[in-house]
């Protein structure tokens, strides 16, 4: 199986859709130009091509192994990790005081597209450790920021988040794990960890656990939870790995997919306590914590993409090469490629079209972290950070729902040969079945932008993004053809959009069941009306050209308007009327 970094349509989006012109012009970048971004947009294609994708399937079907708790993983797998952060890949969007290269996360979750496509069970290391980078710098003291960061953004060491516990699940709350304060500034860390990625491995020297725990006197609830620093070994007096610390990998999970991936069971203190290091204020964990999900729920829509993507590649190739049946017009008994059958071309437009759509919608949350990060004006900061705020649900949840259902369309179009794992188009769909569950389930991404962003400002966030969507609208006056085309169906979505806002925002707030049953019918309908506005503006900026590639883009942006815009009546319904149904009929079917 052959990768090919899609550059051509990340720099289509990048310029006609997230304006990357006018956000270097603003020094949201400063570190960023144009020829620098082509080229690392080049590189991290070359690498991700050449180095990544020829060990995905070796990865799947290897695995990781666990010994006496140390886990090894494929074979490739330490020179590929290691050739990569030598090249710099690790410290891009990082703090240039700790060995970054401050760049912006919009070119990291172009670039970590690129990873994830070619293996995703490989990134899903760094996406991790750039997470728990991001909150040891935003929280930690400034001398855990100088023992940690430099060696983390090097990818000398990587980062873990452990949350999850078995009897807790997604319910932070119910968290078990101590920290007992050993009078030294250092804390005792007991308790247990599943779901770890990356918890324990052998590409890097020392693996950085960022755990959520509880002090003794701590309040019941989340509210009741700090974050601690936990090293596998602990920093001697020149900051390199000494002692090992009281923690160990005890199982690895066996999964449906990313198998090169080692998810571990973690236990921390089987002795007399891993020694951790307090991150933030007590009992702020979870606040500080928060800074790491939410860049990691944006790289997890980041996986949607990149699995849907890569599968699509494979499954175009597959339909071109594979000859069966006589096309349209063809004589009888003509053995044509299966591309040229309707029903092929539907379900191979489609791929592309979600693809599209949802890597334009991490991409523009990612661009508004960044103006959240740089920009000069404190207002422009604060409406940034709210407009990502907004989007990152709708970018996780969308993005990796569709990332389901774009790769079991790629076992499709195999047909059995796609039931059948040598061809490799099943580890697509087990790799994409996870994104929708970790970080934060996607009901939990629909319930979060029903309750906590859709309320931002007073609404002011969600109603400036409307805002944007009927500017695009506004400006297909400037393009007759497209306007016809596409036009009617983007008005319908957002008038679809605003109308269930409404409905929901006139539902008492004393029986809030109706508005849970209609969370995730009002994250897809975001969803879809946000990829069609946005491909759309891009084939408006695309229709001054001619070339095959802007008209490529214009036929995507037409079928997406067909294929998804036209959904969004039928969603708003569900939000109207389809709540109040489902809670009335649940009541009876489960009873």
């Amino acid at each position: 199986m052959t990768y090919q970094a899609p550059i051509s349509d990340i720099t289509h989006i990048l310029t006609h859709i997230a304006d990357i012109d006018e956000f270097l012009k603003n020094g949201y970048a400063p570190n960023l130009d144009h020829d620098l971004l082509s080229a690392i947009l080049e590189e991290a294609g070359k690498f991700a091509g050449n180095q990544l994708a020829p060990l995905n399937k070796i990865g799947d079907q290897q695995g990781c192994s666990l010994s006496n708790g140390d886990v090894k993983t494929p074979d490739g797998w330490v020179e590929a990790y290691k050739e990569w952060s030598e090249a710099g890949w690790a410290s891009l969007a990082s703090d240039e005081q700790y060995g970054g290269q401050a760049l912006p996360h919009i070119l990291a979750q172009s670039v970590g597209e690129f990873w994830n496509s070619a293996n995703m069970a490989f990134g899903l290391c760094p996406l991790l450790t750039q997470g728990a980078v991001d909150a040891i710098a935003h929280h930690a003291s400034d001398e855990l920021k100088n023992v940690y960061l430099e060696k983390m953004i090097s990818g000398q060491w990587t980062g873990t988040m452990n949350l999850t516990e078995p009897q807790a699940g997604s319910d932070l709350a119910a968290i078990k794990t101590k920290a007992v304060p050993k009078g030294d500034g250092t804390y005792a860390i007991k308790g247990t960890k599943i779901f770890i990625t990356y918890g324990e491995h052998d590409l890097t020297e020392n693996i950085i656990h960022l755990v959520l725990a509880r002090l003794p006197d701590a309040p019941e609830g989340t509210k009741g939870i700090s974050l601690f620093i936990v090293p596998k070994f602990l920093p001697d007096e020149n900051g390199n790995p000494g002692q090992r610390n009281d923690l160990l990998c005890t199982g690895l999970e066996h999964k449906l997919g990313i198998h090169a991936s080692p998810t571990s069971v973690m236990s921390f203190g089987e002795k007399d306590g891993a020694i951790g290091y307090l991150v933030g204020e007590e009992n702020r964990g979870l606040f500080a914590m928060f800074t790491m999900m939410n860049l990691a729920r944006l790289s997890v829509g980041t996986q949607g993409v990149a699995i849907m993507e890569r599968s699509y590649q494979q499954a175009l190739n597959y339909a071109r090469e594979r000859l069966q049946g006589a096309a349209i017009g063809s004589p009888k008994g003509t053995m044509d490629p299966i591309i040229s059958h309707p029903d092929i071309r539907r379900n191979l437009g489609q791929m592309k079209a979600m693809t599209m759509a949802a890597r334009a919608i991490c991409l523009i949350t990612a661009k508004h972290m960044d103006i959240s990060l740089n920009a000069t004006d404190e207002t422009d900061r604060s409406t940034a950070k709210n407009i990502a705020a907004l989007l990152t649900p709708i970018a996780k949840a969308f993005s990796t729902d569709l990332g389901v259902e774009a790769t079991s369309i790629g076992i499709q179009i195999h047909g059995g040969m796609g039931f059948i794992e040598e061809t490799g188009a099943a580890q697509h769909l087990r790799d994409a079945r996870i994104l929708p569950i970790y970080e934060g389930t996607n009901g939990i991404q629909a319930i979060d932008l029903m309750f906590r962003k859709l309320p931002l400002e007073g609404g002011n966030t969600v109603n400036s993004c409307l805002g944007d969507l009927k500017t695009i609208a506004e400006n297909l006056k400037k393009s007759p053809d497209i306007a016809s085309q596409m036009g009617p169906y983007l008005k319908t979505a957002i008038d679809d959009l605003e109308a269930s806002l409404s409905h929901l925002q006139s539902i008492p707030t004393n029986d809030p069941a109706p508005l849970y049953y209609a969370a995730t019918p009002l994250l897809r309908l975001f969803g879809i009306s946000l990829g069609g506005a946005y491909l759309i503006k891009g084939a408006i900026a695309a229709s001054s050209a001619d070339s095959p590639y802007h008209l490529q883009q214009t036929a995507i942006a037409a079928l997406f308007s067909h294929q998804f815009l036209s959904q969004t009546d039928g969603l708003k319904n569900q939000i109207i009327s389809g709540a109040t149904t489902l809670e009335q009929q649940t009541e009876k079917l489960f009873s």
